[in-house]
């Protein structure tokens, strides 16, 4: 094990696991409370993942402008940890993250519905841990 997997928080993947099972207002429970102990750099990325995550769940409700200043955040703040980091492939995070808010912000908020009513949020990131 690595000195870099030895500080990952068993809560961290717990977190992971709630986003791409789109739960994302556990998610953000769970990677609050690591955020708010955190010192830098893990607090900026937990904030980032959180944001996100956070964006996703204003689409989910129809609220387009929380959606699209959130994932906008959290694509900021994310930037500084490409490609991956904590053994998470940012890049595609990155890459999902900013197709979906380019998506958002072209349709608007009058098209905010439509990713609600999607039940399989098929547009959704996904947060996924580099090969081994």
């Amino acid at each position: 094990m690595t000195s870099e997997q030895e500080k990952i928080p068993q809560e961290f993947w717990q977190g992971i696991a709630e986003f791409n099972e789109q739960e994302f207002y556990k998610c953000h429970d769970t990677l609050e409370a690591l955020w708010l102990e955190a010192g830098e750099p893990e607090r900026t990325f937990y904030q980032g993942i959180l944001q996100i995550a956070v964006g996703l769940y204003h689409a989910g409700n129809e609220n387009w402008r929380g959606a699209v200043m959130l994932l906008g955040e959290g694509i900021k703040k994310l930037n500084y940890y490409h490609p991956d980091y904590f053994e998470i492939n940012v890049d595609k995070l990155l890459t999902e993250s900013s197709e979906l808010l380019k998506h958002l912000q072209m349709s608007g908020p009058e098209k905010i519905a439509d990713f609600a009513r999607d039940s399989s949020n098929s547009k959704c990131p996904k947060i996924l841990k580099l090969k081994d």
